[in-house]
C-alpha cells in the first residue's frame, strides 16, 4: 500500500490554491479538521461570480489530470464542481456564485472546527468512531451530539450559537471542556 502525503503537502505540490487564487479558495472538509479517513478527499470551496470563467480556468489547467471531471448543478445557484486525482488524493473543487463564507459547506466546516476545539480529544474520538462506522461528516457530528433532526440543518443551526451554548451542549452529552478533561 502506498502512502500519500498529508493534505497540506498535497496542496502545495499541486499549486491548486495559486491556480484558484482569483476565486478566494478555502480548504474545508475532513483533513484540516483531523477527522479524515484513508478515502477522504480534499475539498476546496471557491467564490466564482462568473462560473463560465471559473470553468474555463479549471478546464485549461486540469483537464488532463487523472480522473478529471467537471459539471454544473442544475439547481441551487448552479455551482460548478470539478474533481481530479493527484498526490494520492482526490481533490474536489466546489465553486458557487455565493461568497465562500455564505456557502453551507464552509459554514459546516466552521462549526465543526469550533465543536472539535470545544469538545477536545474525546469528542474528536467519538466523531471518528461514527466516521469509521460509515457515517459522512455531518451525520457523524450530529450522532456524536445526539442530534435527531436533519444533521446538515442542525449543524447550520448550531453555527449561530455562542461558544457557551456549544459547551453546554457538549457537556450535556458527556464532553467536558478540554481544561476539565486534563484535571
Amino acid at each position: 500500500m502506498t502512502t500519500r502525503p498529508d493534505y497540506a503537502q498535497a496542496l502545495r505540490a499541486t499549486k491548486l490554491l495559486e491556480l484558484l487564487r482569483a476565486y478566494d479558495p478555502h480548504v474545508a472538509g475532513t483533513p484540516p479538521l483531523g477527522v479524515d479517513l484513508p478515502t477522504s478527499d480534499i475539498d476546496i470551496l471557491c467564490h466564482a461570480p462568473d462560473t463560465l470563467a471559473f470553468t474555463r480556468t479549471v478546464w485549461e489547467a486540469l483537464a488532463g489530470a487523472p480522473a478529471f471531471s467537471i459539471h454544473q448543478w442544475t439547481g441551487g445557484g448552479r455551482p460548478v464542481v470539478a474533481a481530479f486525482d493527484a498526490q494520492g488524493w482526490c481533490f474536489e473543487i466546489f465553486a458557487s456564485t455565493q461568497p465562500v463564507a455564505e456557502q453551507a459547506g464552509w459554514r459546516h466546516f466552521v462549526v465543526e472546527r469550533r465543536l472539535l476545539a470545544l469538545g477536545g480529544e474525546p469528542f474528536r474520538t467519538r466523531v471518528m468512531h461514527h466516521r469509521e462506522a460509515g457515517l459522512k461528516t455531518e451525520p457523524a457530528f450530529a450522532a456524536s451530539l445526539g442530534l435527531k433532526s436533519d444533521p446538515y440543518q442542525a449543524l447550520l443551526d448550531l453555527e449561530r450559537q455562542e461558544d457557551g451554548h456549544l459547551r453546554a451542549l457538549l457537556a450535556a452529552v458527556g464532553y467536558p471542556p478540554p481544561s476539565a478533561q486534563r484535571e
